[in-house]
């Protein structure tokens, strides 16, 4: 992998990432762009103890433009977009319109090819190995950022989930906190390992998972794939590399070969769930990677966490989406319409020829 880091016109970081080792990456953005100008702030919840992230200026980001004015495509034909370059392998840059920004974090955009017309799932094996160098990388350098305590890398695919733009995509977030959702499996995970003895709670899923064994979509000899005992989402799997690790740094040679088979054979999957001739299956991608630093207090042991990806759609069936109303909205208390159990099922008999 060879790694180019540049400027956009505004100032902002561009970043290629090259299967070829020589690759040349010099095209200026000749945009006339304005400096970026944010109002991004970070406020909290003194009732739920949570954070809440308000950013005005994302009012303005581009949505829905037609795919000759696509500004995740390379630059070509006298037309310039966020990427200078006539052709890419994988491009990171900084969000033009971030949800957070400097002291508050940072937000970039990963384009997993320059392929305007593909998904993920359309990626070779090789490409997608190359998105996770990606990942990876970003999340060691947004770990050495003083104001970053919680890396995550997500996708978010078709305009049901609220996606703005059709191009192949993901983000990754620099959070100035740990999430709630973090926070709540590392209390538990506490939780458990104080009640058992000191096991661990994310080592006793996959080992629950593998001996049932009904809930298992798939398994290599590096990771397993499962619908979880207690899913919110109609169609949600777990990823999980067999040997435990932290975060996406950590990863070894074995599991990061393994993983681009492992992962495009599950998006491959995600789009026949509901048959022949449906649209495109909608989905959140969302790698869950230990944070940094302290956490109410008390220093988190980024050790017992288990770095694992979490994939669901909010397509319930054919046409009909799940929606989070009141209970789920108004509660948290999710109502799943399709056990985890038939879920998996469905996921093994979509399975390649």
């Amino acid at each position: 992998m060879k790694k180019t880091s540049t400027r956009l016109a505004d100032g902002r970081e561009l970043l290629y990432y090259d299967s070829r080792d020589d690759v040349v990456r010099d095209e200026a953005d000749l945009r006339p762009l304005d400096p970026v100008s944010t109002a991004s702030e970070v406020r909290h919840d003194p009732l739920l103890g949570d954070a809440v992230a308000v950013a005005s200026h994302r009012q303005g980001r581009i949505y829905h433009p037609p795919a000759d004015e696509c500004p995740l495509c390379p630059s070509r034909d006298g037309r310039f977009s966020e990427i200078p370059a006539p052709q890419y392998d994988v491009a990171v840059f900084e969000n033009r319109f971030p949800s957070l920004a400097g002291d508050s974090g940072r937000c970039e955009v990963v384009c997993f090819t320059s392929d305007h017309d593909a998904s993920f799932a359309d990626l070779t094996e090789e490409q997608a190995a190359l998105v996770l160098e990606a990942w990876t990388d970003r999340t060691a350098e947004l770990a050495e950022l003083p104001q970053v305590k919680q890396v995550f890398c997500f996708e978010n695919r078709g305009a049901e989930i609220g996606v703005t733009l059709g191009h192949p995509h993901g983000q990754i977030y620099g959070y100035p906190f740990v999430t709630p959702r973090t926070d709540l499996m590392l209390r538990s995970a506490d939780a458990f390992a104080e009640s058992s003895g000191g096991r661990n709670v994310f080592d006793e899923v996959v080992a629950r998972e593998l001996a049932e064994g009904t809930r298992v979509v798939m398994e290599g000899e590096h990771w397993v794939a499962f619908v979880p005992y207690a899913a919110h989402w109609p169609y949600e799997v777990h990823l999980y590399p067999k040997k435990r690790v932290p975060d996406l740094r950590f990863l070894d040679e074995e599991a990061r070969t393994e993983f681009p088979q492992m992962y495009l054979e599950l998006l491959r999957r995600f789009d026949r769930i509901f048959g022949e001739g449906e649209p495109p299956t909608p989905y959140i991608s969302a790698w869950h990677q230990a944070p940094f630093g302290e956490l109410d207090g008390y220093r988190v042991n980024r050790d017992e966490f288990a770095l694992h990806l979490e994939l669901f759609t909010i397509r319930r069936t054919s046409g009909k989406l799940k929606f989070l109303a009141g209970s789920e909205s108004g509660m948290n208390v999710f109502i799943n319409d399709v056990p985890p159990e038939s879920a998996a099922e469905r996921l093994r008999e979509v399975a390649s020829k």
